[in-house]
């Protein structure tokens, strides 16, 4: 008996020894996760601070800024010949390469020019034949006058006399008519530029014969130089054209499609005389110089016309520009970094400003970026200095009403 009863309360030692530690590990996590709890509570009931909106902006200015608009256009040879023969005969020389620059007058074709100068002696002979002729006539003319005073020849030999004069006489002159005309059919064997440009295609070569029936003329001369844009614009911009044109002539620039060059600056030259009913736009014309050959007939380009330019008018960036549900607005920034949203009313805008018609004075600075995380009276951190006034061209400015 006293052998068995310590090994009976081992067991019973162990179940309490891990009875203890159970509690105790217990106990310990209870009391982190107080401890847990209660800092949270105060982190809870501590205000967070607020953080600052990354944003950028820039300052309200004045400047001028020019009103432009924009149509799309092609552009037309200023003149436009097609050269053809006047007579028929031997191409002897041509004196044209494909594509030259021509001055009005230069020698072009020389056509074979004996048949006419043939056709020019005959002529010339034959008034001198009808000249001799009628100094006969006329002495025997007079002679007949002589008599007639003393009564030794009849009048009727003295009016048969006058009238072979006076056919002799139409006749010189209708000799003179085919020497002029003989003369005008040897010029016609020399064609010369009509006018100065660039010439096409050659339609036809030396040695072969050409007639004065012929449609496809000889060579096509285009005048280059100037040149003309034709391009159309809405109808409803017709009214302010006309009021700025009657103040002296408004500039254009012609572009290519990709916007990137200015390929010519010329002036507006003619609004037509109606309007497109069917696009609801009208055609204008401009003259540009194109001294350096940048405008091809036919090519395509956008034209911008400079309509007006505002003077010293307030500007912002165009993307400072919102809109809300209660029209245009901006996030002006205030001294203390916050923000307010600020109603402007915005007159033209061009690709890189908005004119500010009120709301807003010279110097007030307003948020160009990071808008959609404001809300009035948030804090902002200016993260730049955008420029205010880019450099302004005519390749990039493109005036819009806001909408």
């Amino acid at each position: 008996m006293t052998e068995t009863t310590p090994r009976a309360w081992r067991p019973m030692r162990a179940v309490l020894a891990v009875l203890i530690l159970g509690f105790l590990a217990a106990g310990g996590y209870a009391g982190w996760v107080w401890l847990q709890s209660r800092d949270n509570k105060a982190a809870a009931s501590t205000p967070a601070a607020a953080v600052p909106v990354p944003v950028q902006a820039a300052a309200a200015g004045r400047a001028d800024v020019p009103i432009y608009l924009t149509g799309l256009g092609n552009v037309q040879a200023y003149n436009t010949v097609t050269v053809r023969s006047r007579v028929d005969g031997e191409i002897q020389k041509i004196a044209f390469e494909e594509g030259q620059m021509v001055k009005q007058g230069d020698l072009l074709l020389q056509i074979d020019p004996r048949p006419f100068q043939a056709a020019l002696d005959q002529a010339v002979a034959k008034k001198a034949q009808d000249e001799a002729q009628l100094v006969s006539a006329k002495a025997d003319l007079e002679r007949t006058t002589n008599l007639l005073a003393r009564n030794y020849a009849t009048h009727q030999l003295y009016d048969s006399q006058q009238a072979g004069v006076n056919a002799l006489m139409a006749q010189i002159r209708g000799d003179q008519g085919a020497i002029d005309n003989a003369k005008t059919q040897l010029e016609y064997t020399t064609i010369r530029a009509p006018l100065s440009g660039r010439t096409g295609f050659r339609q036809v070569d030396q040695g072969n014969i050409i007639h004065a029936a012929d449609t496809n003329g000889v060579v096509e001369i285009t005048q280059i130089e100037p040149i003309s844009v034709v391009f159309t614009v809405p109808e409803s911009q017709l009214p302010t054209i006309v009021t700025h044109q009657k103040l002296g002539p408004l500039k254009v620039w012609a572009l290519p499609p990709s916007g990137k060059e200015i390929l010519g600056e010329g002036v507006l030259t003619l609004l037509n005389n109606q309007v497109d009913t069917g696009t609801g736009t009208i055609r204008l014309k401009a003259r540009f110089d194109n001294k350096e050959h940048t405008l091809w007939p036919g090519q395509s380009v956008n034209a911008r016309l400079l309509v007006q330019t505002l003077k010293g008018v307030v500007t912002v960036p165009n993307t400072a520009v919102q809109r809300g549900p209660n029209g245009l607005f901006v996030y002006l920034v205030k001294p203390d970094k916050t923000v307010e949203m600020r109603s402007v009313g915005v007159g033209p805008i061009t690709e890189d400003k908005a004119v500010i018609e009120s709301g807003l004075q010279p110097g007030d600075e307003v948020v160009t970026a990071g808008q959609y995380r404001l809300q009035p009276g948030a804090t902002v951190d200016i993260t730049n200095a955008q420029e205010n006034n880019r450099h302004e061209n005519p390749q990039r400015m493109t005036a819009q009403e806001p909408s």
